[in-house]
């Protein structure tokens, strides 16, 4: 249907060259549009052969989160290689670290904060800046079921996406009324390489599984549609809000 038609788009997708960056990703080339992805790794080159392989209009910019100035860098390379506009923002990449709240590190704590937080935040600042210059565009953060729990051995994790939920909504308010959707995913339980440890664990594993009503983890597939309808204009009436993708684990 035209309303999902993405063709003379423009997307930039964080931590596009793997797991659920790289399957919104593609399903953004698959609804037509030009999408830019970043990563923190040389990986990120080998993703942009693949996909343009697959058909995709696709490039990529190597880009370290951890730095500011990169930051800004980066988004400008990219930029530049979308051809000076930006329609779509997909904040996915992240980082995870695990250990008791007693035994948590200050350091992890800011690593992740600064990842998972600070890092959306100056990306969505940049974007923005652009599409109120061009009159509007979306913004798609990635928010998680962590975002609504406090988890285990997570304390930086959870507080970093609590916050994403919030600065989603923070910048709707302000942006709505100007063209910029801006709303979040909230992934449940992923098969990706951020939860091996949890797959691997057997008892875990079980847990969650009991509580998933479709019975299974969520792949990189499953972000596809949300990705694509959150980036349409079949979305524009919708912003400031934090979407479940989980297979039904919120309503358990």
């Amino acid at each position: 249907m035209s309303m999902f038609d993405l063709s003379g788009k423009t997307a930039i997708v964080t931590g596009g060259n793997r797991g659920l960056g790289r399957g919104i990703a593609e399903g953004l080339c698959e609804a037509g549009a030009f999408v830019c992805i970043a990563a923190s790794s040389d990986s990120v080159f080998d993703a942009e052969e693949e996909m343009k392989k697959k058909g995709y209009k696709c490039c990529a910019v190597k880009c370290d989160l951890f730095n500011d100035a990169e930051i800004g860098s980066a988004f400008g390379k990219a930029l530049n290689m979308l051809g000076g506009k930006i329609d779509i923002l997909v904040n996915n990449a992240g980082i995870q670290r695990r250990n008791k709240c007693e035994d948590f590190l200050v350091k992890d704590f800011e690593d992740v904060i600064n990842v998972n937080l600070k890092a959306v935040f100056i990306l969505c600042r940049l974007a923005g800046r652009e599409m109120l210059k061009n009159g509007g565009g979306k913004i798609i953060n990635l928010a998680s079921m962590l975002s609504f729990f406090g988890g285990f051995t997570v304390p930086a994790y959870a507080a970093a996406k609590g916050g994403v939920a919030q600065l989603t909504k923070a910048l709707s308010n302000e942006w709505a009324s100007k063209g910029i959707n801006v709303n979040a995913i909230a992934p449940g339980y992923m098969a990706t390489e951020m939860n091996t440890k949890l797959i691997e664990d057997k008892n875990r594993n079980t847990e969650i599984l009991s509580r998933i009503p479709m019975g299974r983890w969520g792949t990189p597939d499953d972000m596809k549609g949300i990705a694509v309808f959150l980036a349409s204009s079949a979305s524009d009436y919708l912003s400031g809000a934090v979407i479940p993708v989980d297979g039904g684990y919120l309503g358990r």
